[in-house]
């Protein structure tokens, strides 16, 4: 489960990264959130 944990992390980082706004930071947050969230159940 970790290993899921961290390939979504991978996988979104450029997301996080191209964020401009403190809105697009909250959206990545929020995606981040939905990954971790479907990968635990």
């Amino acid at each position: 489960m970790k290993r899921m944990v961290l390939v979504s992390l991978l996988a979104l980082f450029p997301l996080l990264t191209a964020c401009n706004t403190i809105q697009g930071v909250g959206r990545d947050v929020t995606k981040v959130g939905e990954v971790l969230e479907d990968a635990t159940t």
